[in-house]
């Protein structure tokens, strides 16, 4: 983030919403869902292309200037109309200052016979950090990708191809920053063939710069007092110019069956089996445990909040995306409750001076103040419900969550079979269609047209992955009693380590980072370590605890084995063939600016999500839809920058641009 960017300042003197910015109205009370009908979904010609749309059609829109989604709900209202069941709407939309929740909620209220779609994407609308935001409505058939920034920012890092554009936004006189021939120019290159756009200005600098990138435009009558608008259709196609083949949309044959095998039950194999299943995949896991979120996704207590670096790293933009799109999924999957989850808010204390410069630089980076805030040692201790000694940071959206329930209820649809206590011998892959069947000591488990592997550090297991860089940290978490004193907290406490407030009657804290071990057996000298790091944290709820009269031995507590990359980034995309890859790209380690056109060998179908070490409530559930999205050709979730920062191709291509290469053990 370049700069910081301000959600929407709203004048509502006139009972409507006025940009206090731009001087200009989101909509007119009289004619908005007229207005919008007539210009965007007419002009369009939405409804004739929605009926012509087959079974399991993507159908994508572009829109610069969300405002109040009123446009957005319009075409999700005229697509459930229009479309067949089986075809699905991506929308893209572009927004620099989102409105505040309230704010939302009244401007859509105005708008009786939009209640249902309102209601569903209120449900999930929150504060919105800058970065992109990923929604899953209307039961996975609709998705929404808000992009929040500059729109010359954001769109010239979007991955999509769009049918139809929506150019909205405010008047070109009151907001020229944004009718630019650079944005011109980004919806030429992120257009299909023949793809159509409808404004309601007919500027002659939009007209114009419009022709410029290759549209054909005309002016067409416009809606009530506004005498001309302005439609158009892509007539020359834009270059797109030279991008990195290794980093390219995974190639799946022409016909391939929407079934997929998912290995691995926690919670990223049931994010991938979810978001795939809301979008019509016949899905099976298939996992060697009893039961599912066995292994790191089983702590009784985790965190959801973010660690951020306030320079905006790609690990900090991929966790400010995936912290917005738990928060969305688990608004509208789980209620919240005592074996669930609670939106208490996260304190995240400054437990040293490093902590305390880095958290005076994100207080300063233009985060909005519902994603996070400073708070000295007596706000906190008001917040917290307890005394706190230190100044530190409050995420009011954060809070604890019971993973296992959110992996269970993930698993928990009609499109997907779990088979547990189930270990795969061996995965193969028919070369005549390239499907691929799981096998176990009984014989064939599973067979779909392609396979996920969500096995964390297992996933060195499998040939076709056994090069993935993926590294074991054993982490031990601690269960304590809650006492009458300790049920005061009220947040979450982090520091070097966390606590969760009571949840039936114990809290959970930790975790331990050991190196070095695959041991998973709880042991006293963690749990001391535990301790010893809430003394430090929070002296006064450790003595609500017990103090020092808290013995290492009373505690219970599970240890388990993250997996984590060497940058710390998940791994999550398409496998390739090593040994072609490495062959094939080998000219890059003797000129790594060579632009290189060949396509990276895959192994067709084989697909990855793991490393997402001690944050994968944060990056698992989102990479669930980064890979349903490359699968459905839909808008990617993601900038590209951060879609290429999480490739398992990366540390290939690093190794041989340093020839540097590895060797199987």
């Amino acid at each position: 983030m370049t700069s910081p960017l301000y959600p929407a300042r709203l004048d509502w003197s006139t009972g409507l919403p006025m940009s206090a910015d731009y001087g200009d109205v989101y909509f007119s009370r009289d004619s908005g869902l007229a207005e919008t009908r007539h210009v965007f979904i007419d002009n369009n010609n939405l409804p004739q292309r929605f009926a012509a749309l087959q079974n399991g059609e993507l159908f994508t829109i572009g829109e610069t200037g969300f405002g109040t989604g009123l446009n957005f709900l319009m075409a999700w209202q005229c697509f459930v109309a229009d479309a067949p069941a089986g075809a699905r709407l991506a929308f893209v939309s572009t927004e620099k200052h989102p409105l505040a929740p309230d704010d939302m909620q009244r401007a859509l209220a105005m708008w009786p016979a939009l209640a249902a779609e309102a209601g569903e994407l209120l449900q999930q609308y929150q504060a919105m950090a800058p970065g992109w935001h990923r929604f899953v409505l209307a039961g996975g058939r609709i998705t929404l990708t808000l992009l929040v920034g500059d729109a010359l920012a954001t769109l010239p890092e979007l991955d999509a191809s769009v049918d139809a554009w929506f150019l909205d936004g405010f008047a070109p006189s009151r907001n020229p920053d944004m009718w630019q021939p650079a944005l011109f120019e980004q919806l030429a290159r992120l257009s299909k063939p023949g793809a159509t756009l409808a404004t309601f200005t007919c500027a002659g600098v939009v007209r114009r710069g419009l022709a410029e990138a290759g549209f054909a435009v005309e002016k067409v009558p416009g809606f009530g007092s506004k005498r001309e608008m302005t439609r158009g259709r892509l007539a020359t196609p834009a270059s797109t110019g030279w991008s990195a083949p290794w980093y390219a949309r995974p190639s799946l044959p022409a016909h391939l069956e929407r079934s997929a095998i998912v290995v691995g039950a926690g919670i990223a194999g049931a994010s991938i089996a979810y978001s795939l299943a809301v979008r019509g995949w016949q899905v099976t896991v298939v996992d060697r445990h009893p039961v599912p979120a066995n292994e790191a996704s089983g702590n009784p207590q985790g965190v959801l909040y973010t660690k951020l670096s306030p320079h905006f790293t790609p690990l900090t933009q991929l966790i400010l995306s995936g912290y917005g799109y738990s928060l969305r999924t688990l608004a509208s999957c789980l209620p919240q409750g005592d074996d669930t989850w609670r939106q208490c808010g996260v304190l995240q204390l400054a437990h040293n001076a490093e902590e305390s410069k880095r958290q005076q630089g994100l207080a300063l980076a233009g985060l909005p103040h519902d994603i996070l805030h400073a708070v000295d040692a007596e706000q906190a201790s008001q917040l917290a419900g307890l005394p706190i000694t230190q100044a530190g940071l409050y995420f009011p959206q954060g809070g604890w969550l019971h993973p296992p329930a959110l992996v269970r209820r993930l698993l928990d649809h009609p499109n997907i079979t779990v088979r547990l206590a189930t270990a795969i011998t061996e995965l193969s892959q028919n070369p005549a269609d390239h499907s691929w069947v799981a096998i176990g000591s009984d014989g064939p488990l599973a067979i779909g047209g392609i396979a996920v592997l969500a096995t964390a550090n297992e996933t060195v297991q499998f040939d076709p992955t056994f090069y993935l860089p993926v590294k074991r940290i054993r982490g031990q978490v601690s269960v304590v009693a809650a006492t009458p004193a300790s049920n005061t907290l009220k947040t979450v406490l982090c520091g070097e380590g966390y606590i969760s407030p009571a949840r039936n009657g114990t809290h959970c804290m930790g975790a331990t980072f050991k190196f070095d071990t695959s041991d998973t057996q709880p042991c006293n000298s963690e749990h001391q370590e535990n301790l010893d790091m809430l003394a430090q944290m929070a002296p006064a709820l450790h003595q609500a605890l017990g103090g020092d009269s808290l013995a290492a031995s009373q505690c219970n507590g599970r240890a388990a084995l993250r997996c984590t990359s060497p940058d710390y980034l998940p791994m999550c995309g398409a496998i390739v063939d090593r040994e072609a890859f490495n062959d094939l790209y080998a000219p890059l380690g003797r000129d790594a600016s060579l632009k290189l056109g060949q396509d990276a060998p895959e192994v067709t179908g084989l697909f990855v999500s793991t490393a997402h070490g001690s944050r994968g409530m944060v990056t698992a559930p989102l990479c669930g839809e980064v890979l349903a999205s490359l699968l459905d050709k839909e808008p990617a979730p993601l900038p590209k920058p951060i879609m290429d920062a999480i490739h398992p191709s990366r540390f290939l291509i690093r190794d041989i641009i340093r020839q540097k290469l590895r060797e199987r053990d």
